[in-house]
């Protein structure tokens, strides 16, 4: 595995990284330098002359007041509705209308209300889960004392109090703490995807109140800072208390979203509320989301609209011709009305009278069986009990209904990680001491050995143990006992070397507050392993080694940084020998070890790129016993680097390499990120349906690429893997069309046909064709680089050379960045995305995408609640997709190609019609008929194959994820295909219409009576129409079931029934004027030339179906073809299961090294300011 740094470009890791990444327009600077936000604590009076927002929120899109004229509004954008009203308005004008005004209100109400109360259900739900946070509780500092209220009640310049472990409210202010200094630990997750702990201080000025609330109701300090914007990591503002002034920065914030930990109590001064919050300017608008087959529904109710005219502008004129040259001569049978003065007159009313008659041709009810189909298929979902996540006894959930067959056609996937792809739950899995590898492994043949709940590692022996760890290799257990240097070194090293927290909440419950999740899990395993670390002080760590107390002093910690990667802590043992200890990412610490240490440093690599395979995380774990006067020395020069104010950082940097060279090396960690179940399998298996994966996180880029390799994003055998790092436009980029040249040379070229089209500077944006690289690709793009990226002039540029790259990985975004790379996708590459998180940091990129799934994870439900779909677990995704998402889209295609065939066999009978009857407008069917045509008589074989329709089971749908191609390239219904359909519905009314007029024309019965007339004629017709469309549904249906059978030959039963008694004596008798054709039905099916006709006109409109269908896969086969064969194959073969075996890569290693640490942890540490006024040494006194 090669990684290629295209750019080598280090910038020093500093807090301010998100605030460089977003640029602001001048328009913003100008208008941000007018603006500032003022507000005073404990004086609501004076904060609401501001009219600042309160502190409720609101995802929800309607009110009780705008519903119906928004809802109205949004569905209207449909022109299918919009031209049913305008058919409406001429239906009530009684010279055009040749049918009943109420034909055409009744279903657009039905269509427009079951749309309605749908979007009026979903919004409900929003407005519930608004209620839901708005009725939070908080503690509120009022009139001197502290008073539960409501969330929403919360008002800039209130105090509040923030207890561990909740959320919290507002973006505030930290006023004071439990913890000394005024220091307040949080988790972000929600902002920014990191689990690893961060530290906020409060105010100096206010650290001192704690929580004295005689002090704090006193206070009346003015703060002026800038007004409410997105970037997480800016804050700039000036506290003005007692005379004196105070500036402010991010570090003083806490923000809404951030949760309290391991800080019994803090209390803020809230500066910004609700909407104002960064977290809720960073989630995006809700947007009305619509289909791609919505979109096309639009373009071709313009084409039928279009067809339509011109059919009725001939039939017109046909009129006109008929009416001048004969329809003169009929003036004495069939006058003019009064009204219409000439053959002209007379045209352009025909005109709007066949407009309304051929109206049909896009009938009102397809899209109250579109509502219907999708309803279906959402509750197939929500039904679906492989979804069903147990532990949480949690379904998937439809929440909204109008995005199924979107499912079917996404080629682009973006993922959160932590979380998403991640459990956040890090586990010591194996390390490497010495040589040898331990913990879970391979046998002789390749084979994983499988894990045993009786091969667990007993740690009874062990009272300080954490019964929640889990170890199955034994041996490591006893090479501890038996005491072996190395390995003794190994663990107390790790026990000594790291920046964890302990407490004792509970007597006798040693309890780890890690700064990041890997320190945790090392302290951990260390601890069970008989090397607990029971507590610290500034000057000492206190060990107990195998039940025997060890205090060490602590001389200095080498703090982590991202340059560095690596941390290091110098001690004093208790037999006076000074030793450095250090861990840190194996490319590093390898440049670093004694000569000595080769051979064994090549044993080591082998191990970590066993453990890189695996995707665990690595470290190499080294230590140096120091000589005495050297460290005299060289301590002194770290006091100067420390108090110099003069780069610092670089001079420090430099102290800290003469220390640490010549390392002899003890061993390895891996840690496994663990990742939810399934996930790369899943990756693997949207990978070969052609759907990209791109890893949008807020983490570390150590993190997330570690990760990608993990879900097999990346892959070891890739051709090579780009870093873009650069800090500055031209840097990104060189970067970007350096990996471009790499991955497709001709792509810089000016004979290029993109290049080509981007000399003619055309309208941005525009779709861009896929590129097909020389090899497999990934990219890497910190969200520093990314803002440059995203810029207007080179954001195509990135778009260019990550959609050629098989796997994409943005790190350190912020939301809105998030947001931003889903847009630019949507925006070139007109395909369908989906964005997949569980924080509130993924709530921007959801509402960005096509379709937004949130899982239902550690991170709260504020993802969930923004999605279109939940779960509870990443490999619910095939499910959806591969599943419902190829049903839903395929049974949608059936459904539409077929409504469309029949609605254009049945209404062209009337253009055919139209020339032997003088274009007078005249239907040739019955008005029930033409009623019940969609209504009843067809309407349920449609839905059965709508709703059941499956051309592969759910199994083999996920063994050939190729299926899932055709909706991705939107074969199965298109404009083509909509020509299709009207050809053969042109074929069929040719069929339809001349097959039972020669069949009556001069017919006689076998008594002597003539038959050929209207009614008589009007009735095969229908019953010609009715038979050979319900043949038509049955050879398109590929999976029978009992209900299929019941609708497609239930129906034509019921229409026979419905005839017979719509034509019998009762109902003609009663209603002669309604129902006028008495015995029309028993006199023309008791004739044998009808079942003649019926069964040649069958025939000749079946002929050209199945030939097509047969001749299709053989001549212009398709990719699916190729698979449905052989899965065929498969039915009849059934081929043994193959042995998965272990395929170790060659080429170049990659490091596996990650680790979610932030620099600074090293520095409180020694400070004291960690540390409370209570004894640290609880622990000892438990033994």
């Amino acid at each position: 595995m090669k990684y290629i740094n295209v750019f080598v470009s280090e910038s020093p890791w500093d807090c301010s990284w998100y605030c460089c990444a977003m640029h602001e327009t001048q328009n913003e600077n100008k208008q941000n330098e007018k603006e500032e936000r003022i507000l005073q604590a404990n004086n609501r009076n004076f904060n609401s002359l501001f009219e600042y927002p309160d502190n409720s929120i609101k995802t929800s899109k309607y009110n009780f007041f705008n519903f119906l004229p928004m809802n109205l509004f949004e569905q209207f954008q449909r022109l299918a509705n919009a031209y049913f009203l305008i058919l409406l308005f001429l239906q009530l004008i009684p010279q055009i209308s040749s049918l009943a005004w109420y034909t055409t209100v009744i279903p657009l109400i039905v269509v427009l209300s079951i749309t309605g109360v749908k979007d009026a259900i979903d919004d409900v739900k929003r407005h519930r889960s608004d209620q839901q946070v708005n009725n939070r509780s908080v503690l509120i500092l009022m009139n001197g004392r502290i008073e539960e209220n409501k969330w929403r009640n919360v008002q800039v310049g209130d105090i509040i109090k923030l207890e561990s472990d909740h959320p919290v409210t507002a973006d505030v202010l930290l006023l004071s703490s439990s913890e000394p200094y005024g220091l307040t630990y949080i988790e972000t997750a929600d902002l920014d995807g990191e689990t690893n702990l961060k530290v906020k201080q409060a105010v100096s000025v206010t650290s001192g109140m704690e929580d004295n609330l005689e002090l704090l109701s006193a206070f009346n300090g003015e703060v002026r800072c800038e007004p409410p914007n997105n970037k997480l990591d800016r804050f700039s503002g000036t506290l003005s208390y007692l005379g004196n002034s105070y500036l402010l920065d991010p570090e003083r914030l806490l923000l809404r979203g951030c949760v309290i930990k391991n800080t019994e109590w803090c209390y803020g001064l809230v500066i910004y509320t609700g909407q104002d919050t960064k977290l809720m300017q960073n989630s995006g608008r809700s947007t009305f989301k619509r289909t791609h087959i919505d979109h096309l529904m639009n373009v071709l109710v313009v084409w039928v609209f279009m067809i339509l005219g011109g059919m009725c502008f001939l039939l017109s004129i046909g009129h006109g011709i008929w009416e001048s040259s004969r329809g003169y001569y009929f003036q004495a049978f069939l006058p003019w009305e009064h009204y219409i003065t000439s053959s002209v007159m007379s045209s352009t009313l025909v005109f709007w009278s066949y407009f309304i008659v051929l109206n049909t041709m896009v009938p009102i009810s397809l899209y109250v069986s579109v509502e219907i189909i999708r309803l279906g298929n959402s509750y197939y979902i929500n039904w679906d009990r492989k979804m069903f996540y147990a532990p949480k006894n949690m379904p998937a959930q439809a929440r909204t209904t109008t995005l199924n067959e979107e499912l079917g056609q996404v080629e682009y996937v973006f993922s959160d990680k932590t979380g998403t792809l991640t459990e956040n739950v890090m586990i010591f899995k194996k390390c490497s001491i010495n040589g040898k590898t331990y913990g879970h492994s391979y046998d002789d043949n390749g084979q994983c050995v499988p894990k045993s709940p009786n091969d667990k590692v007993d740690f009874s022996y062990n009272r300080l143990a954490d019964p929640k760890f889990s170890f199955y290799d034994k041996t490591l257990v006893e090479a501890v006992k038996s005491e072996d240097p190395l390995v003794y070194l190994f663990f107390l090293c790790l026990s000594l070397c790291h920046t964890v927290i302990p407490e004792e909440k509970v007597e006798g419950e040693l309890v780890y507050q890690a700064q990041s999740p890997d320190e945790g899990a090392l302290v951990t395993a260390t601890r069970n392993f008989g090397f607990v670390f029971c507590s610290r002080t500034p000057e000492t760590i206190t060990v107990i080694e195998m039940g025997k107390i060890r205090i060490y002093r602590l001389l200095a910690i080498l703090d982590f940084s991202n340059e560095r990667k690596r941390m290091s802590v110098i001690v004093r043992t208790p037999e006076d020998r000074v030793m450095l200890f250090c861990k840190g990412a194996d490319t590093i610490i390898y440049e670093l070890l004694h000569p000595s240490c080769a051979s064994l440093g090549d044993v080591t690599m082998d191990h970590l790129d066993d453990f890189a395979s695996e995707g665990l995380r690595t470290l190499m774990v080294a230590y140096r016993e120091l000589d005495k006067a050297f460290f005299q020395t060289w301590i002194k020069k770290h006091g100067e680097a420390w108090l110099t104010l003069e780069d610092r950082e670089r001079k420090l940097a430099l102290v800290y390499e003469e220390i640490e060279r010549d390392l002899m090396l003890l061993g390895a960690t891996a840690i496994e990120d663990k990742l939810q179940s399934g996930v790369p399998e899943t990756v693997v298996t949207l990978s070969k349906a052609k759907i990209k994966i791109w890893v949008l996180s807020g983490d570390k880029q150590e993190t997330a690429v570690n990760i990608a390799y993990s879900c097999r994003i990346f892959k070891d055998e890739m051709d090579g893997v780009f870093m873009v790092e650069g800090t500055d436009r031209e840097t990104v980029l060189e970067e970007l069309r350096t990996a471009r040249k790499k991955m497709r040379p001709e792509s810089l070229l000016e004979s290029d046909p993109i290049n080509i089209y981007l000399t003619r500077k055309p309208k941005m944006p525009f779709k861009v064709l896929d590129e097909v690289p020389n090899g497999s690709y990934g990219l890497v793009i910190s969200g520093y680089s990314l803002a440059y990226a995203l810029e207007k002039n080179l954001e195509f540029e990135l778009l260019r050379t990550a959609c050629m790259c098989k796997g994409v990985v943005c790190c350190r975004m912020t939301p809105l960045q998030k947001a931003q790379v889903v847009d630019l996708v949507k925006r070139y590459k007109k395909v369908v995305t989906l964005a997949i998180g569980d924080g509130a940091n993924d709530i921007g990129m959801i509402k960005a995408a096509h379709i937004g799934v949130g899982i239902s994870g550690r991170e709260g439900m504020q993802a969930t609640l923004s999605s279109d779909f939940s779960f509870c677990q990443f490999h619910y995704l095939q499910r959806l997709l591969l599943v419902h998402g190829r049903w839903s889209y395929n049974r949608m295609c059936k459904f539409l190609s077929y409504f469309f065939y029949k609605n254009f066999a049945f209404t062209l009978v009337h253009f055919w019609y139209a020339f032997f009857n003088g274009f007078s407008a005249q239907t040739v069917y019955d008005i029930w008929f033409i009623t019940f045509y969609n209504l009843i008589y067809t309407s349920l074989p449609v839905l059965g194959l709508s709703l059941f329709e499956k051309d592969v089971n759910e199994t083999w749908s996920l063994c050939y994820p190729e299926l899932y191609e055709p909706g991705q390239q939107n074969l199965y219904f298109n404009k083509k295909e909509f020509v299709k359909c009207l050809l053969h519905g042109i074929y069929n009314s040719f069929v339809l219409f001349f097959v039972p007029m020669a069949t009556v024309f001069n017919s006689e019965r076998s008594d002597g009576k003539d038959i050929s007339d209207f009614q008589s004629f009007s009735i095969i017709v229908q019953t010609t129409l009715i038979w050979v469309v319900t043949v038509q549904i049955a050879l398109r249906t590929t999976s029978w079931t009992m209900i299929n059978h019941a609708f497609t030959w239930g129906s034509l039963g019921l229409y026979f029934g419905i005839l017979l008694l719509l034509c019998s004596d009762g109902l003609c008798l009663m209603y002669p004027s309604t129902f006028s054709f008495l015995g029309v039905a028993r006199n023309s099916l008791s004739q044998p030339q009808m079942w003649l006709c019926l069964i040649l006109s069958t025939v000749l409109c079946m002929i050209p179906s199945i030939g097509y269908n047969f001749l299709r896969p053989l001549l212009w086969p398709i990719n699916v073809d190729k698979v449905l064969n052989r899965i065929h194959f498969c039915l009849k073969h059934p081929t043994p299961p193959q042995i998965k075996i272990k395929i170790k890569h060659s080429g170049l290693r990659r490091s596996a090294y990650a680790f979610s640490h932030k620099q600074g942890f090293g520095a409180l540490i020694t400070s004291g300011k960690t540390l409370k006024s209570s004894a640290f040494l609880k622990s000892k006194r438990s033994l």
